[in-house]
């Protein structure tokens, strides 16, 4: 079970940083399609970059990941709602859904992963 955890820390980690750095074009236009600004953009930008480096850390340091798998998830429930709300297809959905289920894994284990 621990290498699944890690494993899944590792993938939400990972997505959340290929996305931001990577497809940072794709995020500037789905901000834009939602109404949000600039510095909402930054702000979750930022937040989900240091969650994703924190789920990382957790693989050395237990303790961090229970609150940074929740917080991430929070991001990815919210994520659903704004493409929810903006009608997109279920297709543009689905990586934040994936996300948001991988972080509810974690976040469900990680309770139990700290006490091994």
């Amino acid at each position: 079970m621990d290498q699944l955890l890690i494993a899944a820390q590792i993938a939400v980690s990972a997505s959340v940083a290929f996305v931001w750095i990577f497809r940072i074009h794709n995020v500037i236009k789905e901000f834009n399609q939602f109404g949000l600004s600039d510095i909402t953009r930054s702000f979750a930008g930022f937040a989900k970059t240091a969650l994703a480096t924190l789920l990382i850390a957790g693989i050395w340091f237990p303790s961090l990941v229970m609150v940074s798998a929740i917080l991430m998830g929070l991001f990815m429930a919210t994520a659903q709602y704004f493409h929810f709300k903006a009608g997109n297809p279920f297709k543009q959905r689905l990586p934040s859904l994936i996300l948001l289920l991988l972080c509810a894994f974690i976040a469900v284990f990680a309770d139990n992963f700290i006490q091994i």
